[in-house]
Formats: C-alpha cells, sequence, structure tokens
C-alpha cells in the first residue's frame, strides 16, 4: 500500500510538517501556564506555581469582562452567520443562468480576500460621522443632523461586527456547500417534480437533507471554537470607546502577551480557551451522534 500510494505520502509531507512544526511542537510551551515565567530566568528556570496563574486569572475583572463578551458576540455569529453561507449556497444552486451565476459567485467570494485591516479602512469611509459616505449622502438630502458613529457605539458595535464578517466570509463559506449540492443524486429532484412538489418542498425534502452531515460537521467545529471571536476582525474595528462589549479572550491574551509581558497569564487563558474547545467539541459531537448515528466527527 505505501509503495502503491508513495507520491500521495510525499505530497502529504509538507502538510504533515506543518501541524507537527507549528501546531505540535509549540504545545510543550503550554508548561508555561504552570509557571510563574520569568524571561530573565528562563522556560525551565522559572518556578512551578501549579494552578495558582487560573486562580489568579479567574479572579480578574477583565478576564471575566473578555470571557462574557466572547460568549455574546460568538452566538451572535452563530446564530446569524453561521446559517448564512447554507441559505446563499441554496440560492445560488437555484439560479439556472450560469454567467449570472458564476458572476454572483466571483463578487460573494472576493471580500474573503480582503484583510480585515482593508475592511475596516472601508468601513471607516462609510460610518466616519465627520467625512464618512453616510454623512455626505445626509447632508446631500439637506439633513445637518448628527450621524451616529456605529464604530465607536456601543449599541451597535457588536450588530457591525456580525453583519461585517457575514459579508467577508459568507460567499467564500458557500463553496463547501454548493460542492455537497452538486454530489446529490438530481433524479430525487426529478421525481420530486413528478409528485408535484414545488421548490420549496425540494429544498425542504432533498436539498437540507443531503446538507445536513456536511452541516452537522461544520456546526460541531464552529461551537469548538465559540470562544475565538475574530482576534484579527476585532483588533482592527474596536477602539477605547467599545473596549466594555468589544474586548474578547484573543485581545485580552494579546494585551498580556505583548503589552504586559504576562506571559504565564496569556497561556493560562490560551489554556483556558483550548480545554473549553476540547469540551464542547466532544459534547457537540456526542449530542450529533444520539440524534443521527451517521452525522458527527468521529
Amino acid at each position: 500500500m505505501l509503495k502503491k500510494d508513495k507520491l500521495l505520502y510525499l505530497m502529504a509531507i509538507p502538510g504533515i510538517l506543518f501541524f507537527i512544526v507549528f501546531h505540535y511542537v509549540p504545545m510543550y510551551g503550554i508548561l508555561i501556564a504552570f509557571k510563574k515565567y520569568n524571561l530573565y530566568q528562563g522556560f525551565s528556570g522559572s518556578p512551578w506555581v501549579g494552578l495558582d496563574n487560573f486562580v489568579k486569572l479567574f479572579g480578574m475583572g477583565g478576564f471575566r469582562r473578555a470571557l462574557g463578551n466572547t460568549i455574546i458576540i460568538s452566538f451572535y455569529q452563530l446564530f446569524f452567520a453561521f446559517p448564512a453561507p447554507i441559505i446563499l449556497a441554496i440560492m445560488l444552486n437555484e439560479v439556472r443562468h450560469m454567467l449570472y451565476k458564476r458572476f454572483v459567485q466571483t463578487v460573494i467570494y472576493l471580500p474573503h480576500f480582503v484583510s480585515w485591516i482593508i475592511i475596516a479602512g472601508i468601513l471607516y469611509a462609510f460610518f466616519s460621522p465627520s467625512t464618512g459616505v453616510i454623512k455626505e449622502i445626509a447632508v446631500w438630502f439637506g439633513y445637518e443632523g448628527a450621524i451616529t458613529n456605529f464604530l465607536s457605539s456601543k449599541e451597535y458595535f457588536r450588530g457591525l461586527l456580525v453583519v461585517s464578517n457575514i459579508w467577508k466570509e459568507a460567499g467564500f463559506g458557500t463553496v463547501l456547500y454548493l460542492a455537497t449540492i452538486a454530489s446529490i443524486d438530481p433524479q430525487l429532484y426529478e421525481a420530486a417534480k413528478v409528485d408535484g412538489a414545488k421548490k420549496w418542498r425540494q429544498i425542504w425534502h432533498i436539498t437540507l437533507p443531503g446538507l445536513r452531515t456536511t452541516i452537522v460537521i461544520l456546526l460541531i467545529i464552529r461551537v469548538g471554537h465559540i470562544l475565538n471571536a475574530g482576534l484579527d476582525q476585532v483588533y482592527a474595528l474596536y477602539n477605547p470607546q467599545v473596549y466594555e462589549v468589544s474586548e474578547i479572550l484573543d485581545t485580552f491574551i494579546y494585551k498580556l502577551a505583548f503589552e504586559e509581558a504576562k506571559y504565564d497569564l496569556s497561556t493560562a487563558t490560551g489554556v483556558f480557551k483550548s480545554v473549553i474547545g476540547l469540551v464542547l467539541v466532544l459534547f457537540t459531537n456526542y449530542i450529533a451522534k444520539k440524534i443521527d448515528r451517521d452525522s458527527g466527527l468521529i
């Protein structure tokens, strides 16, 4: 078997090395979470403190605030952003004009390849209360009142995160769903038409059941990342005026490590995130297997 597929194994080597070097070897560094790490004493010279870093971490008001914001933002993303590519893929699948379909796919894929820094600049250009596009349009229509600054509003900032994430990632997220829909036997749709099923019935009884396994697997993975609310997005968009509602665990770790040099506490936060993520993946997978034996990761 090894000789027969040796080229495939050779092609897999770079990917395997990537995970070993960047995912498994750095796992040795989680020991910092159980030490009173001192940069001058080094990794091996720093004294062990057991779970003291976790006790100190859970007693920090900033950690509790970041944890709460992370959970709220992640649930918003899960509730609103997760179904978006599913709905979009089903809509695209119903488009019969191939040239138009390809054009739409290209347009909705493009934002995925734009960095959040650029998107932050675009959003600022739109929502700036002094020079933004919305301000200019309002002035053109004769409006002279104040313009809400969505980027600095505690009330609207989380909603802005969700909407901007849907705009950026929903289109690219349809790739896997469209591939799954393409694998559904077309004869099922033909049989449904013969039985008099309209489009909504075909989608409900054929398309969605065909997507079920893919949806469940991606949902399990997404639940496992519930404490990852998007460092690059939040860090690019937030500002001191919205720290109270936008500070997440990832930005909290970044500040602990690179602004305060508290590497032990930042590592402890990362370990906490990883453990919770593992528990959620196993629990969600268990529930999925109970509901449908063919669903789930393992």
